[in-house]
């Protein structure tokens, strides 16, 4: 890889295909230059970590209840013993609501993607289909350089 990347190609990929399945250098260090060249082409970006999303659908595309951890506490009263269930808007909902006039779009980075199931990463590579304004690209495994694919291809090759 060049020193110095200008990241054109990246985002022109991700803007013809909608999903990149990327493949990163396990010591890290390239997201951060990539989210710049992303910011400075007039994107929005929102990384999360694919661990413990659950339902990506829900997660992402509607209001979801959570419990967060009780920590041994059990509540007192009729409620369950586990917690009350709070409900959090969608993720991606609620990013496009407050985008910035002037962006073009959302591009959602999903760290530690190869654990999961083939469904949910299909889902994501329908998610710009179903949300023109979203681009995703997810982080799928190691490799000596920082290089992706598209994610149908990715998906057709496991």
């Amino acid at each position: 890889m060049a020193l110095i990347t200008t990241g054109g190609k990246l985002i022109r990929d991700l803007e013809s295909q909608g999903a990149l399945a990327l493949y990163v250098p396990l010591e890290g260090g390239f997201e951060g230059r990539y989210f710049r060249r992303l910011r400075a082409a007039g994107y929005t970006t929102y990384s999360l970590s694919a661990r413990g999303l659950g339902d990506l659908a829900a997660y992402l595309l509607g209001v979801h209840g959570v419990r967060p951890a009780h920590l041994g506490k059990k509540s007192s009263g009729n409620s369950a013993a586990v917690g009350d269930i709070y409900y959090v808007p969608p993720v991606v909902t609620y990013q496009l609501q407050h985008l910035p006039p002037d962006s073009k779009g959302l591009v959602l980075w999903i760290l530690e993607g190869q654990i999961l199931s083939s469904q949910e990463v299909d889902f994501l590579s329908r998610l710009p289909s179903l949300e023109p304004r979203v681009k995703v690209a997810i982080e799928m495994g190691g490799a000596r350089s920082f290089r992706w694919k598209p994610l149908k291809e990715a998906i057709a090759a496991a």
